[in-house]
């Protein structure tokens, strides 16, 4: 494949999605069929991840969220979450450069106080030291679910009502979505899950009511650009109707 030619093919295309959202999933079974542990799967993913941004930054997609770890995540061993951290933070200070040379802003939201003081130091100084390039938002959902989200912000709204700064009655969804973790990135157009199963995991409850899903079979190591076009061009194939009627008269 022509990886500049699909670019170019993609970027002549009207209705781009604004905002992809990824679930990243397979690295386990890709390291179980390898007879790895399952660390390996995750450092084998890290040229997906790489692969993806680059990608997606190229394409002029103007935000891009990965789901990187879960609050579910802490759930699992000790030993594991910990190998992980110390990755997160490994990748962060690796990847830096090739961020900044692709002009990448990042961010990160979810429950992020309880990340380990050295990962949420370095992941801090990596946010500020992007923080005055102009490009696509690279997302990363960190010790994050869909539901806490929703708890918190109702918390914050619970707060504000008490304190008078809010009137219940003029709660409405826009408001409520202020509240949320990152109110100022748009909700996603689409939403791609890798390794063929079909659920959401707790994933962006509130933002993916009207996303556009597609499913991969393809584990997450095994994901590079040929499977973010196909996504993208089934993505555009599609009718978006957000619960309206349709172009030709369907419902």
């Amino acid at each position: 494949m022509d990886i500049d030619r699909e670019i170019e093919r993609l970027k002549g295309m009207h209705d781009l999605p604004g905002h992809i959202a990824v679930i990243m999933a397979g690295n386990g079974r890709w390291a179980k069929k390898r007879r790895l542990p399952r660390i390996a799967g995750h450092k084998a993913g890290r040229e997906s991840v790489r692969v993806t941004v680059r990608t997606c930054a190229r394409l002029g997609i103007p935000a891009l969220s990965l789901y990187t770890f879960s609050l579910e995540n802490w759930q699992r061993p000790s030993k594991e979450v910990k190998a992980l951290m110390h990755f997160l933070g490994t990748v962060l200070r690796s990847e830096y450069l090739e961020l900044k040379d692709n002009n990448i802003r990042l961010r990160a939201m979810g429950r992020l106080d309880l990340l380990p003081g050295g990962t949420k130091k370095t992941l801090d100084e990596t946010i500020a030291s992007l923080s005055s390039n102009d490009g696509m938002i690279l997302n990363l959902c960190l010790s994050y679910g869909g539901r806490a989200e929703i708890v918190d912000a109702a918390r914050k709204i619970a707060a504000a009502a008490a304190s008078g700064g809010l009137d219940p009655g003029s709660l409405d969804e826009d408001t409520f979505a202020g509240y949320l973790y990152s109110p100022d990135i748009p909700d996603p157009d689409l939403l791609i899950r890798t390794s063929g199963e079909m659920r959401i995991s707790n994933f962006l409850l509130w933002q993916l009511a009207y996303t556009e899903i597609v499913v991969t079979d393809v584990l997450w190591p095994d994901f590079r650009e040929e499977h973010i076009f196909a996504a993208i061009d089934e993505y555009l194939g599609r009718e978006r109707r957000f619960g309206d009627i349709g172009g030709r008269g369907e419902k």
